[in-house]
C-alpha cells in the first residue's frame, strides 16, 4: 500500500497549573481555544472542537500520523503558554500543569464527545475538574495515584 492513512481521534484534557482560574475571562478563554486550534492545525492534528472552563482545556482532534501524542501536547502547551504571557502582562505567572490525559474516541462516539466539550460550562456547575478527570480515568480503566495526578 503506497499511501499512509490514519483516522485516530483523541480527547485531550489538561489543566492550568494548580488549577488556577487563569481563563476566567470569557474573551481570553475563547481566544485561547482558537489559538490552541491554530497550533493543533499547524501540527496536522485537525481540531474538531476545543472547550473548557477557567481552569482546564478539552480538545477533540483527529491526530496526525506524523507526530507523537507527547510532542503534540508539548507544542500545544509551550506555544500557547508563551502567547498567553505575551498577550497580557498580568498573566506572567500563567502555566499549564505538567501532565495531561489523552483518551481515544471512536468515530461512532465523536458527536457525544463534541456535545460534552461544548457544554463544559454547564457541566462544571455540578462537577469539579478533579471529579471529572477521575471519572475519565475510571471509564478508561487507567490506574492512578492521587499524589501524582495533581500539580
Amino acid at each position: 500500500m503506497p499511501q499512509s492513512l490514519s483516522a485516530v481521534y483523541l480527547h485531550l484534557v489538561f489543566s492550568t497549573k494548580d488549577r488556577q482560574p487563569f481563563l476566567c475571562d470569557s474573551t481570553l478563554r475563547a481566544e485561547t481555544h482558537a489559538y490552541l486550534g491554530g497550533i493543533s492545525k499547524q501540527l496536522d492534528c485537525t481540531p474538531i472542537i476545543i472547550g473548557g472552563v477557567d481552569d482546564h482545556i478539552h480538545i477533540l482532534a483527529r491526530h496526525a500520523r506524523t507526530i507523537t501524542q507527547a510532542d503534540w501536547v508539548k507544542e500545544l502547551k509551550r506555544v500557547s503558554s508563551l502567547w498567553i504571557k505575551q498577550r497580557d502582562s498580568s498573566l506572567r505567572d500563567f502555566a499549564w500543569q505538567s501532565g495531561y490525559g489523552i483518551f481515544s474516541v471512536s468515530t461512532s462516539n465523536l458527536e457525544t464527545v463534541e456535545r460534552y466539550i461544548a457544554n463544559q460550562e454547564e457541566h462544571h456547575r455540578k462537577t469539579t475538574f478533579q471529579d471529572e478527570y477521575r471519572a475519565f480515568l475510571k471509564r478508561h480503566a487507567i490506574p492512578w495515584d492521587e499524589k501524582y495526578v495533581w500539580d
